[in-house]
């Protein structure tokens, strides 16, 4: 059957679409610009917003299967709610949710607190569900990379307890995976959540010195007070985002982001691949400036 991705034009529901096409699965999309969606002329499109029922009802209809990533947003909780409900009424049943690491943990962080919330939906509402819970994506060190060329920091205040980046490629392959296993599954599955980690653990320190030996000159890590990295986003983002990533990396710098026992030897069996590393993703940063 047809698979229904949401967030499928960013940088994880981008891989998500290919990997699905990989696997010869029909993918419809909901979108808010068809326009600029760019996407194989095998992918169905369907134009419109989360709050937008209309449109909604319209990307569900005939749909049992979906990808859920509901975007970083002052009314996050209301889309994923009103999302779930529709996607129930519509018939639904069978979901892969992108949640966050420790979602239920990080309860003063707001976009964790609002995963936490969907994760209790699908669970609760009876939903066939894999929740797929990320640490800090490797690919959002595009934001920073300048900085680190330029300027010689790394301004993420990452800390000293570590935090295993995930590659955005290996989030979307485990996406597709699990989507096609539970859209083929003959009956309903129970809810299973997986950690997507990264294969190493590094602390501010760590990641600052692979800079340093990619570029051949020091790389100075700009410390754990998060208050100049907040005044830093808060140049080019809302000041509430800023905020909340501020929020976000005092959490890294208390309690880390460090897989569980198990968790990178279980995605490795799942991919049959090694994961994408920081190393690797940093050196292609430099390659390519």
């Amino acid at each position: 059957m047809t698979i229904l991705v949401i967030g499928a034009t960013g940088r994880v529901g981008r891989h998500v679409v290919h990997q699905l096409i990989q696997r010869s699965a029909e993918v419809r999309v909901l979108t808010r610009d068809a326009a600029k969606a760019n996407f194989p002329t095998d992918v169905e499109i369907v134009e419109g917003e989360l709050l937008d029922l209309d449109a909604l009802r319209a990307a569900f209809k005939g749909i049992r299967t979906l990808f859920l990533l509901s975007a970083v947003t002052g009314d996050e909780f209301t889309q994923a709610i009103i999302t779930l409900n529709i996607a129930r009424e519509a018939g639904v049943e069978r979901v892969v949710y992108l949640s966050v690491f420790n979602a239920d943990s990080s309860v003063n962080v707001p976009h964790f607190a609002v995963k936490a919330g969907g994760e209790r939906m699908l669970s609760e509402m009876g939903f066939s569900a894999t929740i797929l819970r990320p640490t800090y994506f490797i690919d959002n060190e595009v934001m920073i990379k300048d900085v680190v060329i330029n300027h010689g920091v790394y301004p993420m205040p990452i800390g000293t307890k570590g935090v295993a980046m995930v590659d955005a490629r290996d989030i979307a392959e485990v996406a597709a995976i699990e989507l096609i296993r539970r859209d083929e599954a003959p009956g309903i599955l129970p809810v299973e959540t997986i950690n997507l980690v990264g294969p190493d653990t590094l602390t501010g320190l760590q990641i600052a010195s692979i800079w340093s030996e990619l570029l051949g000159r020091p790389v100075t890590y700009g410390g754990d007070d998060p208050s100049g990295f907040e005044q830093n986003m808060a140049s080019f983002m809302p000041k509430w985002t800023a905020y909340e990533m501020r929020l976000m990396a005092e959490r890294y710098v208390t309690d880390g982001m460090i897989p569980n026992k198990g968790d990178v030897e279980r995605l490795v069996d799942l991919l049959k691949r090694p994961l994408h590393s920081y190393r690797d993703f940093a050196k292609n940063l430099v390659s390519a400036r």
